[in-house]
C-alpha cells in the first residue's frame, strides 16, 4: 500500500502514524470493519457501518457515519493505490487521552482505512469455489468483554490461536481455517470467520450465546436462507456432530462463502465432508449463487 486514509487525508504509508497516547495502543479502544469491493463499491457498507456506530457507542467514542462520504474516500484511496477491487479495512480508534483508564467518553477518535488488494483466492467475479480445511484447535474462544462481542482491537486471542495453527503441518498444507471452540467445548467460530453447517437440509450456525461475533456476512447469509425457505437453526454444538454434517462452509466479508471439504484434528485425525461440494444444488451452491447475485456478479 503506497497511501493509507488517516482522518480523511490520504497519507504516504510511511508517514501514516498516531500518538502513542492513543487509547487504541494503550488500552485497545478501538473498533474496525474489514469488507470488500464489488465493481469498485464497497459491498454491505451500511451494515458494517451501523455495527461499527453500535459498537462505538458501547466505548463511549462519538462516531456519526456517512455511508456515500466514506465511499468517496474508499475509492480515492482505491485509485491511489492503482485498485480496481479491494480488501478495505476501517479503523475507528479512541484517539489521544491521558495516561489511565478514563472517566468519562472520548472526544478526538482516530480514523484509519487501509485498502490492499483481495487475496489470490478472490478474483474480479467473486470467490474461488475450491473447498479447503478446517482445523480443530485447543486454544478456547474467550468470552466477550461486554454483552456481545465486538470486532475490536483486543486480537489477542486469534493471533494465539493462529500461533497454534501454525504448529500443524496439515493445517499449514491445506491452508486451513482455525477453528475455537467455547470453554465449554462448544462449536464457536473460526479464527475469521463464521462457521455453518448442513445437516439433513437444515442449516446450522452457532447461536450468539457462544460469544462469537455477530458476522455482517453471517447475518446476510441467514436471510438469504430465509429467502430460500431452508431451515435455520442457531444453537449450541460439538465437534462430534460437526463431523457428521453433510456440507460444511465459514463465512466472512473477504472469503464470501468457503465451503469446507476437510475437518483436521490436533491428534492428527482428518474427517472428510460426506457429500461433494460440487454438487450444483447443494445448500452452499445455491447460498452462494444468492451471494454473487447480491452483490451484482454475474
Amino acid at each position: 500500500m503506497k497511501y493509507i486514509g488517516v482522518n480523511g487525508v490520504l497519507t504516504e504509508a510511511a508517514k501514516a502514524v498516531i500518538h502513542v497516547s492513543d487509547h487504541g495502543f494503550l488500552y485497545g479502544m478501538g473498533l474496525f470493519e474489514t469488507f470488500r469491493t464489488y465493481k469498485g463499491v464497497p459491498f454491505l457498507l451500511d451494515r458494517h457501518l451501523h455495527r461499527l456506530q453500535e459498537g462505538c457507542r458501547m466505548l463511549g467514542i462519538p462516531f456519526q457515519p456517512d455511508e456515500e462520504q466514506l465511499t468517496r474516500h474508499i475509492q480515492h484511496l482505491m485509485v491511489a493505490n492503482g485498485l480496481d477491487e479491494a480488501y478495505v479495512r476501517y479503523t475507528v480508534s479512541a484517539g489521544e487521552e491521558v495516561l489511565g483508564l478514563p472517566t468519562g467518553d472520548y472526544t478526538r477518535p482516530n480514523h484509519i482505512l487501509f485498502a490492499k488488494p483481495l487475496p489470490s483466492t478472490n478474483t474480479q467475479t467473486g470467490q474461488s469455489t475450491s473447498a479447503s480445511a478446517l482445523q480443530l484447535l485447543q486454544t478456547p474462544r474467550n468470552t466477550p468483554e461486554g454483552e456481545v462481542r465486538l470486532k475490536s482491537l483486543h486480537y489477542m486471542n486469534n493471533i494465539l490461536a493462529k500461533r497454534e495453527l501454525q504448529q500443524y503441518a496439515e493445517a499449514v498444507r491445506y491452508k486451513a481455517e482455525g477453528m475455537m471452540l467455547t470453554a465449554n467445548g462448544f462449536l464457536a467460530e473460526g479464527m475469521v470467520s463464521n462457521l455453518f453447517f448442513v445437516r439433513n437440509n437444515t442449516l446450522y450456525t452457532p447461536d450468539l450465546s457462544t460469544g462469537i461475533l455477530p458476522g455482517i456476512t453471517r447475518e446476510f447469509i441467514l436471510e438469504l436462507a430465509h429467502l430460500r425457505d431452508i431451515p435455520c437453526e442457531q444453537g449450541l454444538y460439538r465437534w462430534d456432530e460437526l463431523k457428521q454434517a453433510d456440507e460444511i462452509f465459514m463465512t466472512n466479508s473477504i472469503q464470501e462463502i468457503r465451503p469446507v471439504d476437510l475437518l483436521l484434528e490436533p491428534g492428527g485425525a482428518t474427517n472428510h465432508v460426506s457429500v461433494p461440494l460440487t454438487q450444483p444444488r447443494s445448500i452452499t451452491a445455491l447460498l452462494l449463487h444468492d451471494y454473487r447475485q447480491k452483490a451484482g456478479i454475474k
